[in-house]
C-alpha cells in the first residue's frame, strides 16, 4: 500500500522522508481495534521530533502521523459492526496500564502514562491503518481535511485549558508562538469561552493572520522582555493562563504576565527546557504550574463534541496529496505553517 516513510534518524529532517507504493499491507484487524482506510492525515511538531531521534525511538524505516480521518472498512474481534463504514478521526494517545506491587501509595493524583501512535508505534501516514474503536470519535458528516486537523492538536490544547487549567468564561489568556496547532486550538477555545487573549510571535504576518481569528493584543517577539506589554492590556493585573509551548524562550516573561493565581500550563518546549524561572514570583503570587500532555478518551469525545456541532475549527495552512509528502516536511521543517499541515490519500 501507499505510505510517507521515514527511512532514517537525522536532521534536517525531510531528506529521510519516502513515498513508497509498496509498503506491506496490513495483518487481521487486532481484537478492539478498526482498520481505518485514511481519507487525510495531519502533521504535528512530533513528526520533526521522532525524524530527528526522540530518547528510546528505535526502528527505521518507521511511520509516523499522530493525526488522520477516515472511513472504518472492517473490525476486529469484540468491536461492533456498526462502526463500519462510519467516518472517524483518532485519539492517538494510548494509555498504558498502570502497574500493581505491594508497596505502592494510592494513585489518587498519579497522571496517565500514554504511549503515543506516531511516535511509539506506527502511526497514520499510510493508506489505511488500524486503531483501537476506544480511542475513535465519528465524525460522518464532517469535512476530512477539517477532521484530520482536529485531533491532537485540539485534544491537547482541551486538556490543558479547560481540564488541567481550569480556564473561567471571561478570564484573560496569553498564548505564546502563534501559529502552530496547539497555539492556534488554543486561541479557539479562549474565544470560544470569551476570554480576552494575547498572542506572541517572532512573525508580523503570523500576528495579523491571529488578528483575524480575533486575538486582542499581539506582541512582536524580538527577543525582549515583552511581559510588560501584557500586564499594561490589563490593567497591570496580568493574564490568568499562559499556554506556553515555546519553553525557555518565553518561559520567564510568561510566568512575570501572570495574575495572582494563574496559571501557566505547558505541552511542550521547542526552544529547550532548561528556562530561567522566577520562585520568588511563583510562591508569592501563587502561581500554578502545570504539564499537560495529549489527553484522555472521554476529553477527546468532549472537544470532538465541540468540532461536529462547529463551536471549535482547525486551523488549515496547506493541504498536500500524499505524494507531495516532501514539502509538506519541508514546509513544516522550516515553521513556514500558521495552523495545520494536512496531506490528503
Amino acid at each position: 500500500m501507499r505510505a510517507v516513510v521515514l527511512l532514517r534518524q537525522g536532521t534536517p529532517v525531510t531528506p529521510n522522508i519516502a513515498f513508497r507504493t509498496d509498503w506491506p499491507d496490513l495483518p487481521a484487524t487486532p481484537p478492539g481495534h478498526l482498520q481505518i482506510k485514511a481519507l487525510a492525515s495531519a502533521f504535528n511538531h512530533m513528526d520533526l521530533w521522532v525524524g530527528m531521534g526522540l530518547p528510546g525511538i528505535t526502528g527505521y524505516p518507521r511511520i509516523t502521523g499522530c493525526d488522520a480521518c477516515g472511513v472504518v472498512e472492517n473490525v476486529g474481534p469484540g468491536v461492533s459492526e456498526t462502526w463500519i463504514g462510519r467516518r472517524v478521526i483518532v485519539n492517538a494517545a494510548i494509555r498504558l496500564p498502570e502497574r500493581t506491587t505491594p508497596t505502592d501509595p494510592p494513585g489518587s493524583t498519579l497522571a496517565p502514562n500514554y504511549e503515543l501512535l506516531g511516535e511509539h508505534h506506527d502511526g497514520f501516514f499510510r493508506e489505511r491503518f488500524h486503531a483501537p474503536a476506544a480511542n475513535c470519535a465519528v465524525v460522518d458528516g464532517c469535512d476530512p481535511t477539517e477532521a484530520a486537523a482536529f485531533g491532537l492538536c485540539a485534544l491537547t490544547a482541551y486538556s490543558m485549558i479547560v481540564t488541567k487549567g481550569n480556564l473561567r468564561p471571561g478570564q484573560s489568556m496569553l498564548v505564546t508562538g502563534i501559529g502552530g496547532g496547539v497555539a492556534t486550538m488554543g486561541l479557539a477555545i479562549a474565544k470560544m469561552l470569551g476570554c480576552p487573549t494575547a498572542v506572541t510571535s517572532r512573525h508580523q504576518w503570523k500576528l495579523d493572520r491571529a488578528k483575524q481569528l480575533g486575538a486582542d493584543l499581539c506582541v512582536l517577539d524580538k527577543g525582549q522582555d515583552w511581559s510588560k506589554e501584557v500586564r499594561v492590556w490589563t490593567d497591570k493585573r496580568g493574564v490568568d493562563m499562559a499556554v506556553d509551548s515555546t519553553g525557555k524562550a518565553t518561559h520567564l516573561s510568561c510566568i512575570k504576565s501572570l495574575a495572582r493565581g494563574g496559571a501557566y500550563v505547558t505541552p511542550g518546549a521547542t526552544t529547550g527546557g532548561d528556562a530561567i524561572t522566577d520562585l520568588t514570583r511563583i510562591f508569592w503570587n501563587q502561581l500554578r504550574l502545570l504539564g499537560s500532555t495529549m489527553g484522555s478518551n472521554d476529553e477527546f469525545r468532549e472537544v470532538v463534541s465541540l468540532f461536529r456541532t462547529g463551536k471549535l475549527k482547525p486551523v488549515i495552512d496547506m493541504v498536500y496529496t500524499a505524494e507531495q509528502c516532501a514539502e509538506a516536511y519541508a514546509r513544516l521543517e522550516a515553521g513556514e505553517q500558521f495552523g495545520k499541515i494536512v496531506l490528503t490519500w
